[in-house]
């Protein structure tokens, strides 16, 4: 609030005024004391009064994407058993991949006075980091993507490698049309996409991209839709694979409506994947040491580590239970030599 007070040329009192909104202050005022509020990137500290001067708060920030998701709910629940032995409590927030909301959040969270941040980043662009942080400089960890647009500790799966796993999988069992269903251009689903393309060339087998199907939205009924449209068409494919669990359920509530048998490979495991009729073929992640891995990093750099930042790429694997070993079926028989 000081700083504010130089800039704008006025009073602390008449900042914490404003800040506040209590008290007479002059509209002309107001307005200079708004701009310097803006060009510094303050942050009204919610807890403040709380912390003695230079006292350090022990909570973390957690901003995740959609909760419904159990792979988020898996990385948040690993995060938070780290912060906790640490001594952090942590607030949990969510954008649901809205840019607007996400940024609201972020502000929210550092005027808390949280002592650092692990974000799952929408696809917007995150300069405004900058701006948000330049008064505080929380720690920041991005997990599960990068970010654009801002310089941060990152931790990932091997997205591109797993992608390119399934779709040799599958390759390996004989198919050639073989089409994947990508979720709305994520960093994942993106690179699980550049993995398929990369296995595909590496096999020899032309890209169709009547198979490359991007979905709108990342539902398991959008992904239901394109199956249907997918196993119905004049070529259909002999194998799919699917860049999200909710796209592989989708993909299997088709093919068994259709009752046509399809190769499936799966991106991320589910509960129960292993218990169905065909058992799923999947690539799986260890989700749990994602957010570990996150939160001990993020824990470090509050306890003031200053080595450069470090993208951290944690291995996936190939889990082969059933469906993505399903053959491709026979080709038609030929037709009869004629009469002479």
């Amino acid at each position: 609030m000081r700083d504010v007070a130089e800039r704008a040329g006025v009073a602390v009192v008449t900042v914490s005024r404003v800040v506040n909104g209590v008290g007479a202050v002059r509209e002309e005022t107001v307005g200079r004391v708004v701009a310097a509020i803006h060009a510094i990137g303050y942050q009204r500290n919610e807890i403040a009064r709380s912390l003695r001067p230079g006292q350090n708060s022990m909570t973390i920030g957690l901003l995740l994407g959609d909760l419904t998701n159990p792979f988020y709910a898996s990385l948040a629940k690993a995060a938070v058993e780290v912060a906790n032995r640490a001594g952090y409590a942590v607030l949990l927030s969510t954008a649901d991949e809205d840019p607007d909301v996400e940024r609201r959040a972020v502000g929210e969270l550092i005027g808390r006075r949280v002592a650092g941040l692990i974000i799952v980043p929408d696809q917007g662009d995150h300069a405004f980091l900058d701006q948000v942080n330049a008064h505080d400089q929380v720690p920041i960890v991005f997990v599960d993507r990068p970010a654009t647009g801002a310089e941060a500790d990152v931790v990932v799966v091997d997205n591109e490698g797993g992608g390119a796993a399934a779709t040799q999988h599958l390759i390996d069992h004989g198919h050639h049309r073989i089409a994947i269903l990508v979720a709305p251009s994520y960093y994942t689903t993106g690179r699980r996409l550049r993995g398929y393309r990369k296995a595909l060339r590496r096999g020899g087998i032309p890209a169709d991209e009547d198979l490359v199907v991007t979905l709108r939205r990342g539902t398991t009924d959008d992904a239901s839709a394109a199956t249907h449209a997918l196993l119905t068409s004049a070529r259909p494919p002999t194998a799919i694979f699917s860049t999200t669990g909710f796209l592989t359920e989708g993909v299997l509530r088709a093919s068994r409506r259709l009752s046509v048998p399809v190769a499936v490979v799966g991106f991320d495991d589910f509960k129960l994947a292993d218990m169905l009729p065909t058992p799923v073929t999947v690539v799986t992640s260890d989700t749990e040491e994602l957010g570990r891995r996150a939160a001990r990093l993020l824990i470090d750099r509050v306890g003031g580590e200053a080595a450069p930042f470090r993208r951290t790429v944690l291995p996936v694997r190939l889990i082969a239970r059933g469906t993505g070993e399903l053959p491709p079926p026979p080709p038609p028989p030929s037709p009869p030599p004629n009469s002479p």
